[in-house]
């Protein structure tokens, strides 16, 4: 049967929505409650909603009874603080996750190219319904600062770099494309992360919103992006050689047990 999926995905993976224009009261974002949670980089995350309404970040089927990243429970003490975004996160319509803000600390081109990942989004999500995607509004104006997007981790042939000035909105398929942000600045990064079911309403909302499934690559010197590839090569290479160590270190204390 498969899942239901929004067309306007197919394309490229994400779609980019008209910037959102109205102003929000950064207290709103610096008010709540953040627990450290580590995801592509140095984070803490803020959550509105989650698997039982608690202040915690852990995916869904990591609750009792595992279920996939859908009706998340609203947390009043967060939201109360921050009615804005909260508005903005349910003004879809669609089925509701795991909603957040993430707050991110300043990094390297090198640092999200080595960061890169796929969510499980869609962990024990039932054959026949909506695949889970993911919105990104970007709330503090970080204009040096871009969403780095690869149907491939580590080819670069494709990829996407999307700007994030305050009021960009994304929405991305995360499990299907890999993704971080590399964070030029000198304060931390504030976006609003919600996940979504695929259905009409999604669809209706990025039509309304006007969805491309493009926007203008954000232009980064050659020089770093050569750099960029290499030294997520190398970290990559380090990476492995290490658990490679770490596995012959195990199996030989095994062997002198």
């Amino acid at each position: 049967m498969g899942y239901i999926k929004s067309a306007a995905l197919d394309e490229t993976g994400f779609v980019v929505l008209d910037s959102y224009g109205e102003e929000v009261d950064p207290k709103e974002w610096l008010s709540i409650e953040y627990v450290d949670w580590k995801s592509s980089g140095d984070t803490r995350f803020a959550p509105l909603a989650s698997a039982k309404g608690e202040i915690e970040c852990n995916g869904f089927w990591n609750h009792t009874p595992p279920r996939t990243d859908k009706d998340g429970v609203w947390i009043p003490e967060q939201t109360e603080k921050a009615p804005t975004l909260t508005r903005r996160a349910q003004e879809p319509g669609a089925n509701v996750g795991r909603c957040r803000i993430i707050e991110l600390q300043p990094n390297s081109y090198a640092d999200a190219l080595y960061n890169l990942h796929q969510d499980d989004n869609n962990r024990l999500n039932p054959d026949g319904t909506g695949w889970v995607v993911r919105g990104f509004f970007n709330l503090t104006d970080d204009k040096n600062s871009y969403f780095v997007l690869r149907e491939n981790r580590t080819d670069p042939s494709i990829e996407y770099r999307v700007a994030l000035p305050a009021g960009a909105q994304l929405i991305v398929d995360t499990q299907r494309l890999w993704h971080a942000v590399h964070h030029d600045g000198t304060e931390p990064r504030y976006c609003l992360i919600t996940s979504w079911e695929s259905g009409p309403e999604l669809d209706a909302y990025m039509e309304k919103y006007h969805a491309v499934p493009t926007a203008p690559q954000f232009e980064v010197a050659q020089d770093v992006l050569d750099a960029g590839q290499a030294e997520q090569a190398r970290r990559d290479a380090a990476r492995a050689a290490y658990y490679a160590a770490k596995g012959k270190a195990e199996v030989q204390a095994m062997s002198e047990a």
